[in-house]
């Protein structure tokens, strides 16, 4: 179904985005406006598909939790990442969910803000995600249909922001508008035919229980973004997250976490399960970076949730090594295990999580200075992730018990950090592009270049993802020549 959906999209966006220019001969069999219940399913599931699919695996080879075996990911383990992301850039981000979001708080915002409430924090993660993964890219002009069709790029810090003076809203904002349109009047909800993510776990919709839900979702959001831009505006970032903490209303249980579900039948599945075990079965593989690290921390229970074994081992493979190698047999390789795909392809995909909020707070204590203990959030982090995966109480006590230098902050505020940062790392498996974001804003985990290297500059990691070949064509405002990947974005360290 919710592949399906993105069908569904470029119906409604054909007819919602020219509706003023085609306002004649209508019919009740084409309609103009799409009913929100129709969108919102859309949109949640194409905020799970742009962060799982290309961009998700492109993130997981970099971040080296997995090696490329053939085609397109060799290329992005050895970073030659140009002409290859099109699809991900005009279908995933901006051409699918970016526009049917618009259309959402467009249509809704004045009768039914639950929806545009909704709508507005999922526009902001989705534009986190771009800006994250691009830089500058198209905001404030972006998703409006034949209104901007050729969007000009805000530079990043304005996407963050805002800028008054060129009318752009940033994401602070915006989630925070979206937080008040939630607390709202509103004749329609999203409820259990639509609302994928909390309708069914909160139950009660009628008093707006699954609202209350997305409230932790955009306060979350905010901690999220504060510490993104913490390099460049501690102050922002430190009264954001000492404001989420006071409010008390963000994500801080496992039953909380922002997750999208998936089916096991065929259409429905989640998209590492479907890459990995229909579509491109012989193409990734557990990277031996991340094998070593996880042996290095004695952590090996863990790392048999996210990846399976083989007669008893983890058989994984060189980063970068098969351009000059053959890699291991496809039936020994160690692939997605049932957390992340379930058996199959009905496992969510965890977009913001409770382990990863720990983490964040961990961070700004020891950093920031807000409130906390950044070794208890650290250790509720860990335990948090663990307890997600299905280890069992008995196996995280005994992995406390027997790897105190592990769990436990220790040194200089810098080995702290990349202590919390590594553990996070750990904790991400399946959601590499937050892992890929950390990376670039703290300098951790620890990589090692790759075997046979290339791209634009094979001595240096991407901090960027470059610009899509069609779209440097197709806008006149898209910087061209484009940036080369080892230019440093402006939340980078």
């Amino acid at each position: 179904m919710k592949n399906k959906l993105f069908y569904i999209l470029s119906f409604a966006l054909l007819f919602t985005s020219c509706k003023k220019y085609l306002a004649i001969n209508d019919t009740p069999n084409n309609p103009i406006v799409v009913p929100p219940s129709v969108l919102l399913p859309t949109t949640t599931a194409g905020l799970a598909f742009a962060n799982s699919n290309e961009l998700g695996r492109a993130a997981s080879v970099l971040m080296q939790y997995n090696t490329g075996i053939a085609n397109q990911v060799v290329q992005e383990d050895i970073f030659n990442l140009d002409n290859l992301l099109d699809n991900q850039w005009s279908n995933e981000v901006y051409g699918r969910t970016i526009q049917n979001l618009r259309i959402l708080i467009r249509d809704y915002q004045e009768t039914s803000p639950a929806y545009s409430g909704v709508a507005k924090l999922q526009l902001a993660y989705i534009f986190s995600v771009a800006t994250d993964l691009w830089g500058d890219a198209p905001y404030s002009q972006a998703g409006y249909g034949l209104e901007f069709q050729s969007p000009r790029f805000d530079k990043q810090e304005d996407i963050y922001l805002g800028n008054s003076s060129m009318q752009i809203t940033g994401l602070f904002d915006m989630v925070k508008d979206g937080l008040a349109d939630l607390d709202k009047p509103s004749i329609l909800k999203p409820g259990l035919k639509d609302d994928m993510v909390y309708a069914k776990i909160a139950a009660d919709t009628v008093n707006n229980a699954n609202l209350v839900k997305w409230k932790r979702v955009g306060n979350t959001l905010l901690l999220k973004f504060a510490l993104q831009i913490s390099n460049r505006n501690a102050a922002l970032a430190k009264s954001t997250i000492d404001q989420v903490i006071s409010g008390n209303n963000y994500i801080n249980s496992n039953s909380l976490d922002f997750e999208v579900p998936f089916g096991s039948t065929t259409g429905n599945q989640n998209p590492l399960y479907a890459f990995n075990n229909i579509n491109r079965v012989g193409e990734l593989m557990l990277s031996t970076r991340f094998l070593n690290l996880i042996r290095s921390l004695n952590d090996t229970v863990r790392l048999s949730k996210f990846y399976t074994k083989s007669n008893g081992n983890f058989v994984s493979f060189n980063n970068g090594a098969a351009i000059t190698t053959a890699a291991p047999a496809a039936a020994t390789r160690s692939k997605y295990n049932t957390y992340l795909v379930g058996t199959a392809g009905e496992a969510p995909i965890r977009l913001l999580t409770n382990f990863q909020v720990q983490f964040i707070l961990a961070e700004s204590a020891l950093i920031l200075g807000t409130a906390g203990d950044p070794n208890t959030y650290f250790q509720a982090g860990i335990r948090a992730n663990m307890q997600k995966i299905g280890m069992t109480t008995a196996e995280i006590d005994n992995y406390f018990a027997t790897n105190p230098a592990v769990v436990t902050l220790s040194g200089t505020i810098e080995e702290k950090r990349k202590q919390i940062i590594t553990q996070k790392y750990i904790a991400l498996t399946g959601n590499a592009i937050e892992s890929f974001n950390d990376y670039r804003r703290t300098g951790y985990p620890e990589l090692t270049l790759p075997q046979n290297a290339a791209g634009d500059n094979p001595a240096v990691f991407p901090t960027r993802l470059p610009y899509t070949p069609n779209e440097l064509a197709r806008n006149p405002n898209a910087p061209n020549p484009r940036p080369k990947t080892d230019v440093k974005l402006w939340f980078a360290k």
